[in-house]
């Protein structure tokens, strides 16, 4: 019996590789073709962790629950015959864990604008699982298509200051695979630059050179003025 058995396959059918703490899962491992009785043990990290046998072709089911972090990782199962020593094991499989994601940062390198200007706004979270997916908005309609960061890094889009309506309220939202975890960020708002009248550069620098006569006169009080008032007594 031990030389018709196959190697087993390990498969998930409830849930997902990627979960979150509490989450039930299920496993298949079956082995075909192979001749019951068979036996099917479960590791993890070469732990057993359960054993149930087959006296047909049907798969063993295993269903856990992950309730800590030593819960993740690798697992495998092993086929074997009952009156058999040794047997086969399968392919691998490893859970890992979800985090939620943090509330986004939406910032500008710039907070001032004028009509004509390209500005940019970067939209980041600083923790949770990868990959995340950022939508940037205006008011309430999206402004951009959706963008999916598959490294650490912050999302960014290029905006065109066209009109006074550019200058509204803008927000992003961010999400993974967590479920029920969408964030929205604090509100962004560009204000105005004023723009600077031509003639100000000119009067500005009339202002300089009053200032420079005004102090060139009281320094020059000492040597004319006052030599000049003396010499009239």
């Amino acid at each position: 019996f031990p030389e018709m058995l196959s190697n087993p396959k390990l498969v998930l059918v409830q849930g997902t590789l990627n979960v979150v703490m509490k989450q039930n899962v299920t496993l298949s491992c079956l082995s075909e073709p192979g001749s019951p009785p068979v036996r099917y043990t479960l590791f993890k990290h070469n732990q057993q962790v359960s054993v149930l046998s087959r006296s047909d072709l049907t798969p063993a089911l295993f269903t856990l629950t992950i309730r800590s972090a030593s819960d993740l990782g690798e697992y495998k199962c092993k086929a074997e015959c009952n009156n058999s020593k040794g047997g086969k094991y399968s392919n691998s499989l490893y859970f890992s864990l979800i985090e939620p994601i943090s509330k986004p940062v939406l910032s500008s390198p710039t907070s001032q604008a004028k009509k004509g200007q390209n500005v940019t706004l970067s939209c980041f979270s600083e923790n949770g699982s990868l990959p995340i997916t950022y939508l940037f908005f205006k008011g309430t309609q999206n402004i951009s298509p959706q963008k999916t960061m598959q490294k650490r890094e912050a999302a960014v889009i290029f905006l065109f200051i066209n009109s006074l309506s550019d200058f509204g309220t803008y927000k992003c939202k961010a999400n993974n695979s967590f479920p029920n975890n969408t964030k929205y960020s604090n509100p962004f708002n560009f204000t105005l630059a004023e723009e600077r009248s031509h003639s100000q550069p000119l009067i500005i620098s009339l202002g300089l050179i009053l200032l420079l006569l005004i102090i060139g006169f009281a320094l020059a009080i000492p040597f004319f003025v006052i030599p000049l008032y003396k010499a009239s007594e």
